[in-house]
């Protein structure tokens, strides 16, 4: 008997996750990606428990490894230069790894590549969906030449990423579905390390609104994120990424510091200059199309739980699928309603805390940063704030592909 076909589209940690389960239930999966080729490793990632979990549950673990650098000290520091011991991303509670996005796809694409037909250049440009499968027409781009196919499939899988594709085909226009938080982020990776600092350490100039952070890494440059709050998103668009950069953090003086690290966005070969949105859906899926990731959820940065999320999520499709048979229906049912609350929970954490954290919405989210850190510093303060902290925390631990 023939193995049922899924096509997967997007090779983001999503989609390679879940064509390394599919292949392991006795699914062929077909992964398709838009762009030509793989893409670069991209920017910082921290991947917390529930992500530690499941790729050691599917064998990765000790592949994606750790870029974490545990002699490094994040500072926080005003434009002047000025600086005091601070709180980084890895001194979170619950360890989050540091690592690039790069790191878990390399991982994952090594586990499938092998066994797995995979196609660049190739997109769908619709879906015909009918209760024994789908209809696909891919449209493949190979140089000048453009080439269509019509396929069958009994099941895609869209993890292509905040502006899906298959989201639009099968569900809508995007506006539907995409909640803007009202901020824009530049990420980069540094060539040079910041002046007056190691290169191994880090730092954050945080002010109302608007926040620049570095993070550091065991073995590779650092990476550079710029966040802001805007009024009109479109308009931080009609112009080039560093002038709206420099139009949030102004007018005052950069200082030497601020202005080194928009020299470095200016100069970055290559960098990402994007607005922030979360997905918000009644249903991730149809009968026979489901989506993952950002696609269905994007968690945003500012959760620290888009790269766990895809994996976990991608992890239970494969465990409810082989758990339901050949009921497809009921098997993407079941994995809507155990992600949910959860997916739900860190989506409400990411527009709250989470985004309070990267960016300072007022000068009392500021102050309170302050006090935190300055409580951290000292034996009792941290006696007292630890538990509070590590509470806030404690939903990043949970294993929500577990069954």
């Amino acid at each position: 008997m023939n193995a049922p076909r899924a096509l997967i589209v997007g090779m983001g940690i999503g989609g390679l996750a879940a064509a390394m389960r599919l292949r392991e239930i006795g699914w062929e999966p077909v992964l398709v990606e838009r762009s030509a080729n793989r893409r670069p490793p991209g920017y910082f990632v921290g991947l917390f428990e529930t992500g530690r979990a499941t790729a050691q549950r599917m064998g990765v673990l000790d592949a994606i490894g750790d870029r974490t650098d545990v002699g490094s000290i994040t500072y926080d520091i005003d434009r002047s230069g000025r600086r005091r011991p601070g709180m980084g991303y890895g001194d979170l509670p619950g360890g989050p790894r540091m690592l690039l996005r790069g790191d878990i796809e390399a991982a994952l694409h090594d586990a499938v590549a092998p066994r797995t037909e995979i196609r660049y250049g190739t997109t769908p440009i619709s879906l015909d969906e009918d209760p024994g499968g789908v209809d696909v027409t891919l449209r493949t781009t190979a140089g000048d030449e453009v080439t269509e196919t019509t396929e069958r499939f009994g099941l895609v899988v869209g993890a292509d990423g905040l502006r899906s594709t298959v989201r639009r085909l099968a569900f809508g226009p995007d506006a539907r579905f995409m909640r803007p938080l009202g901020h824009i982020i530049g990420a980069t990776i540094l060539k040079e390390p910041v002046p007056g600092h190691r290169p191994q350490d880090g730092v954050v100039l945080a002010e109302p609104g608007r926040s620049v952070w570095t993070f550091p890494f065991s073995d590779h440059r650092p990476g550079l994120l710029f966040n802001y709050r805007t009024d009109d998103e479109d308009a931080q668009f009609r112009r080039p990424p560093v002038e709206s950069l420099r139009r949030a953090f102004g007018p005052e003086p950069a200082w030497p510091v601020l202005e080194h690290l928009l020299g470095q966005f200016e100069q970055a070969d290559d960098y990402l200059f994007d607005s922030v949105h979360q997905v918000e859906m009644p249903a991730w899926h149809t009968d026979r199309v489901v989506l993952l990731g950002d696609s269905a959820w994007c968690m945003t940065l500012y959760s620290g739980m888009g790269a766990s999320t895809a994996l976990a999520g991608a992890d239970l499709l494969g465990t409810l699928l082989q758990r339901n048979g050949g009921n497809i229906t009921r098997a993407l049912r079941e994995w809507d309603q155990r992600l949910r609350p959860f997916i739900a929970l860190q989506q409400r954490n990411g527009r709250t805390q989470g985004l309070t954290m990267f960016v300072p919405q007022r000068r009392r989210d500021k102050a309170v940063r302050t006090f935190t850190q300055t409580l951290l510093r000292h034996p009792f303060g941290r006696r007292v704030m630890k538990p509070l902290v590590t509470r806030r925390f404690k939903e990043k631990s949970v294993d929500i592909a577990a069954v």
